[in-house]
């Protein structure tokens, strides 16, 4: 059971307009292998909403008419536990999108599986993977016992096929997010930690490391609630906004895309309830508009949104600006 949130609004968060739409991230379902603490979503192996080949074509319709869209964001849960991953993937580089998995690196040794590496460098798709530490205590406490070993057989097996390799063109990034409530360290010193502990301890090479600030909602926001830190995490948050942060905020250009095909101006907005307005109380499904028609709306903010433009700022992309917070390490 978790912990009832409080409700997340605010009017002092800076008021954003949409941008042209490059980036249409999609949320194919809730089901995942894993039950990650810091996860916005609350995936789950319990979790059965998923999306369905109607809507999955509905996403590849906005897609062929919508020519500003550039690249294809899949993400869930664990967006490759969808029977028609693979044919959104494949559709979406057939049309020259950059096609993106976010994918948790486990996934790669569950039954059924077993070829999904291959698949994803065989039709060169990005790969954008959950590594919040490289140390194993922290990452099977955050992530569940085992999950750390199972990530870097991953790690090792995209890398043999060349991912993160120089020159390969199969791009391979991590992710890192914090152990609690407070703001990831400085990236590019991360990043180089994390390329020296990996390399000489298991010879694995990757491209970037993206650092997330986590945030307030769904299971996160649960344990902040349970040990009596979501306002002082949201304190935290506010605190170090920066205003700089805000020109390059994600969901100016990214579009977001729920598993029954609706229309939120963020993933966040997306587990918040939030979707993007289209009049009243009526949401905007992807089969009903074109990317064109939502350029220069007013974006949905509340008080969550100061976790991405906290300290060096957080996007899907990594951080936004350089901002000297912590000391680069994963243990905090």
């Amino acid at each position: 059971m978790h912990a009832t949130l409080p409700l997340l609004s605010t009017t002092t968060f800076p008021a954003l307009a949409r941008r042209s739409v490059e980036v249409l991230q999609v949320n194919l379902g809730y089901r995942c292998n894993q039950s990650c603490l810091h996860c916005h979503v609350n995936a789950g192996p319990q979790r059965r909403e998923e999306m369905t080949a109607e809507t999955v074509d509905a996403v590849l319709a906005f897609v062929s008419a919508s020519p500003e869209v550039k690249a294809l964001d899949l993400t869930g849960g664990a967006p490759e536990l969808n029977p028609h991953f693979r044919r959104l993937a494949v559709a979406g580089r057939q049309r020259g999108l950059r096609v993106i998995d976010r994918c948790n690196l486990t996934i790669l040794e569950e039954p059924g599986h077993e070829d999904l590496a291959d698949f994803l460098a065989a039709h060169r798709i990005e790969i954008v993977a959950s590594l919040p530490c490289y140390i194993e205590d922290n990452v099977d406490q955050q992530r569940g016992k085992g999950s750390f070993a199972g990530s870097i057989r991953g790690l090792q097996r995209l890398n043999a096929l060349g991912y993160g390799a120089a020159g390969s063109g199969l791009q391979l990034n991590l992710v890192f997010n914090p152990q609690g409530p407070t703001l990831p360290p400085p990236q590019a010193a991360l990043a180089a930690a994390y390329r020296e502990h990996l390399g000489r301890e298991f010879g694995i090479v990757f491209n970037q490391l993206f650092t997330l600030a986590n945030m307030p909602i769904q299971r996160f926001g649960s344990v902040l609630v349970s040990r009596g830190q979501f306002n002082g995490y949201l304190q935290l948050l506010r605190a170090a906004h920066r205003e700089e942060n805000v020109e390059q905020v994600m969901c100016r250009n990214l579009l977001s895309v729920d598993w029954q095909g609706y229309l939120y101006d963020c993933d966040f907005n997306q587990q918040l309830g939030l979707p993007i307005s289209r009049s009243g109380t009526c949401r905007w499904h992807i089969s009903e508009i074109n990317a064109a028609a939502l350029e220069g709306r007013a974006i949905r903010v509340a008080e969550h949104c100061y976790g991405c433009t906290a300290g060096q700022g957080s996007s899907c992309g990594g951080a936004l600006g350089d901002e000297p917070v912590a000391a680069p390490t994963c243990g905090t």
